[in-house]
């Protein structure tokens, strides 16, 4: 229970899927030792306000251009109000992130800094959130363990410096994280409509909150189900959860018609342990040496949090059966993992990493709830000085690295880029990233259609790029020249994009075959997350 000193403003406050259920004499004398009241050493605070300060830093800071996912949400949430819905049933994602973001740039501009300072500050807002949870799991030890963790993982400071929904999605969960819990032990009204409209919240902030939020009701089915003590009140939670539903209905129309025609077209359906090795790895960092220890490191704690039981300052005793201080966070973070797999395999859609936000915070929970266990001499002071070296390495990674190869290439065309000039991506994919960067003036096409650069039509995308005619669309980019008297012809292009196999490269060849030999000056750079080549081919104008 939350202390008695607690305000009942913070008592109030936080997703979606635990309980306070007073425990069985056995399973009571089986519970971890866990020390409310013993504050942190001076030691222990320094290590703490250098890791918040750090990971505050590190929200902020990053050098990077928009790659495509960031820069179609500025393009989608500059729009007037009343067009973001329709712009959204081409791109497939839930409205109330766009709503944000647009009164966010009507006050602080459309500059990169400006746009992905609104997940920086959902990122900080998780920290203090994240306090009250871990608090709320296991004291004030657990909270300090909780904000260690998430102020410098390394998958929460990307995300708080990505224009994108999901450090949102972070503090939403923590939200409804405290006010389950809080409503499981006194269901009070304010407590029951804060999860009502969290749960629509969140439904209307990313898709995948549906997968978190199945599990949260079979949690509760089970609970109301398996304790007749506790049922009148667990029901109640239960009805708030699915009452949150009742948010989406307006949006429902838009949803269905996303699923029909949008879904993902870049990638296929994943096995499970597939997204958890993937998972884990993001969350660590990504695919190098500290980004694998660290993500196996978590897993590590989390499995000490679920299993781990301190019988004394030096021994820990691991118990098959679970102990209860987070064993439903554990359920539902696995229950959330198989209910996404079975959908991504029923509607034939992908898995990014990033989805995977909707489950973070209830998985540092049990990972922090881990790292109390090992309060032990010397071993956990080593333990969180490799944990915050891993994680340092991952979060100055998150500063240094340019996500996109679009810099790089638009600085080349801006060297050379004469009036008339026409620039081609190939596919429309890269349009996003690459116009936000050129002049407004330049006039700019994308492969397949001429569609505008700053959009992307996933609406029957594979089947649309199927029919596209690359000798057709070299011949009109060949008209476009001709009729501007272009200089140059400048093609973006990369041919790694799924649905569009060879497409690009054909492009290229009919581009050269009817202006002649092409010069490259920019090498596609596979160390770009988004990479492209770029080419410049004569002009009618230079022929």
């Amino acid at each position: 229970m939350l202390q008695s000193s607690e305000t009942p403003q913070l008592q109030s406050l936080v997703v979606v899927l635990t309980d306070a259920e007073p425990l069985s004499p056995s399973e009571d004398a089986a519970r971890p030792v866990v020390d409310r009241g013993r504050s942190l050493s001076t030691v222990e605070a320094i290590v703490v306000g250098i890791a918040v300060v750090t990971g505050l830093v590190l929200r902020f800071w990053t050098r990077s251009h928009l790659w495509l996912d960031e820069a179609l949400s500025v393009d989608i949430a500059r729009l007037p109000l009343t067009d973001i819905g329709a712009a959204l049933r081409q791109d497939g994602h839930p409205p109330l992130y766009y709503y944000l973001l647009h009164g966010w740039m009507r006050v602080f501009g459309q500059g990169d800094t400006a746009v992905r300072a609104l997940s920086g500050v959902f990122g900080v807002v998780a920290l203090p959130l994240g306090w009250l949870a871990g608090r709320r799991a296991g004291g004030p030890r657990t909270g300090w363990a909780f904000v260690v963790l998430l102020s410098l993982l390394p998958f929460a400071l990307r995300y708080s410096t990505e224009t994108r929904m999901y450090s949102l999605v972070m503090v939403l969960v923590l939200v409804g994280y405290l006010l389950v819990r809080n409503a499981l032990e006194r269901p009070t009204g304010a407590r029951l409509v804060g999860i009502a409209l969290i749960t629509g919240a969140l439904l209307l902030s990313h898709y995948w909150a549906m997968w978190l939020l199945a599990a949260t009701v079979l949690a509760l089915a089970w609970r109301a189900w398996r304790s007749i003590a506790d049922r009148a009140t667990t029901v109640r939670v239960l009805i708030a959860v699915l009452a949150g539903g009742i948010f989406l209905l307006p949006w429902l129309p838009s949803m269905l018609y996303q699923s029909a025609h949008t879904g993902t077209p870049w990638a296929s359906p994943v096995r499970p342990t597939t997204m958890v090795i993937w998972t884990v790895q993001d969350f660590g960092g990504g695919y190098n040496g500290e980004g694998v220890i660290l993500g196996w490191s978590l897993v590590g704690l989390f499995v000490l949090g679920l299993l781990a039981t301190r019988i004394d300052v030096h021994r820990l005793v691991l118990d098959v059966r679970t102990v209860p201080q987070v064993r439903r966070e554990a359920a539902v973070v696995g229950l959330t993992i198989a209910i996404a797999t079975v959908a991504g395999y029923a509607t034939r859609t992908s898995f990014a990493t990033r989805y995977t936000a909707v489950f973070l915070p209830l998985f540092l929970v049990v990972a922090a709830v881990g790292l109390t266990r090992l309060d032990m001499p010397i071993v956990r002071p080593v333990v969180v000085i490799a944990l915050l070296v891993l994680a340092l390495v991952g979060g100055l990674n998150n500063v240094a690295t340019d996500r996109t190869q679009a810099g790089e290439i638009t600085a080349a065309i801006k060297a050379g880029l004469q009036p008339g000039d026409v620039v081609v991506m190939c596919p429309d994919q890269l349009g996003p990233s690459t116009h936000r960067l050129l002049p407004a003036s330049v006039e700019q096409v994308t492969y397949p259609a001429f569609g505008s650069p700053d959009r992307v039509d996933w609406r029957d995308y594979e089947a649309r790029n199927s029919k596209a005619d690359p000798k057709a669309f070299a011949a009109g980019v060949v008209d476009r020249a001709s009729e501007s008297r272009a200089h140059s012809v400048w093609l973006v292009a990369s041919g790694s994009y799924k649905t569009l196999k060879g497409q690009c490269e054909a492009v290229t060849n009919e581009l050269g075959t009817r202006l002649g030999g092409g010069t490259g000056l920019v090498d596609e750079d596979a160390d770009f997350y988004e990479h492209a080549a770029l080419i410049r081919f004569p002009g009618p104008a230079a022929q």
